[in-house]
């Protein structure tokens, strides 16, 4: 993922109705800040400001683009703008809330809910570092929740096409919540994007690999199974190009035997086909057999112990697209 060296804007900054407090999290892409709203509700504020394109300086407010990048500048902010509307419109509790969306400083910023938990890579890392993993019913309840925020993506003609447990963030009561809609800029009734999506390795699916594929919610189901695989096995699944050239997937899906029942290891198997017919072919048919599968299995809670309440900005890492289980990431 490449890296952010521009400068943040400063504490304390007075902008769009906010006030900033702190820099929480950078990527290529974007700046995101902790801030304050005129009422005192803390919100997070992403930036559009890809470091590849734009420089800022310490103690300046708007970028300097080079000439030559202003017409893929603009591109790129158009999307961002454009995807900010959109995801205002979703109100659903699995997908991040968008507040409000302005211009300054010659960019957009998109103003989102904050809340406290921590990102599902966190907790499934900090269980294999202890030499356990996710349980059957966690896994379950969390990508059933995943599913349903995604059903109301897809309903509103968007993907999401960079889903991965970096991008679900859990709250302390456990549900998840859909982040880092960076690529959901690619809706399902447009034509070729100007730009391409973003993606990371292991959790995107084939297709994204490919100029004019045709990308649709399969696209987004790849990358469920791959999210599930990674909490359960520890690490995402091989880059989809190196599996068209030697896929070892049977084998690395059949380790999961015996820790989880037969229906959840063949569904996490279906949904990682690198043909996208092969794969179930609606986020409600995944979802189904999701909830199916928890009214067989006993309630169980995870370890208290296995993922302590982190500070509220660090699962907002995700919102910049955090690299999932050690692979890089493209931004």
């Amino acid at each position: 993922m490449a890296a952010q060296n521009n400068a943040p804007l400063p504490d304390g900054l007075e902008i769009g109705g906010y006030r900033i407090v702190k820099k929480i999290a950078s990527g290529g892409f974007s700046i995101v800040y902790l801030a304050y709203d005129g009422d005192g509700n803390a919100v997070a504020i992403k930036e559009y400001l890809p470091s590849a394109l734009a420089l800022r300086a310490p103690g300046e407010l708007a970028p300097v683009i080079a000439k030559a990048n202003l017409p893929i500048f603009r591109i790129g902010l158009k999307c961002f703008f454009e995807e900010g509307r959109a995801l205002a419109r979703i109100v659903h509790p699995n997908v991040v809330r968008v507040l409000n969306f302005f211009r300054a400083n010659d960019t957009v910023y998109m103003v989102m809910a904050y809340e406290s938990g921590h990102s599902l890579q966190e907790y499934a890392a900090r269980l294999f570092s202890k030499g356990s993993r996710a349980g059957e019913p966690f896994i379950r309840q969390v990508f059933y929740g995943v599913c349903a925020g995604l059903r109301e993506v897809h309903a509103n003609k968007l993907l999401h096409l960079d889903l991965k447990p970096a991008n679900i963030y859990l709250r302390t009561d456990g549900s998840p919540l859909l982040l880092d809609f960076g690529a959901a800029r690619q809706t399902i009734n447009t034509d070729s994007p100007t730009l391409a999506p973003m993606y990371t390795p292991g959790f995107a699916a084939p297709e994204l690999y490919a100029k004019g594929t045709a990308l649709g919610p399969w696209t987004d189901i790849y990358s469920i199974g791959a999210a599930m695989f990674a909490c359960m096995a520890g690490a995402p699944p091989p880059p989809a190009d190196q599996r068209r050239v030697a896929d070892t997937m049977d084998n690395q899906v059949a380790r999961l035997e015996g820790a989880y029942t037969p229906g959840l290891v063949a569904m996490v198997k279906a949904c990682l086909a690198l043909d996208p017919l092969a794969r179930p072919q609606s986020v409600f048919a995944v979802q189904k057999v999701l909830q199916a599968g928890l009214s067989a299995l006993p309630a169980r809670a995870e370890p208290q112990d296995a993922a302590p309440e982190a500070a509220p900005e660090s699962g907002w890492r995700g919102l910049v697209g955090r690299i999932g289980f050690g692979r890089g990431g493209r931004n």
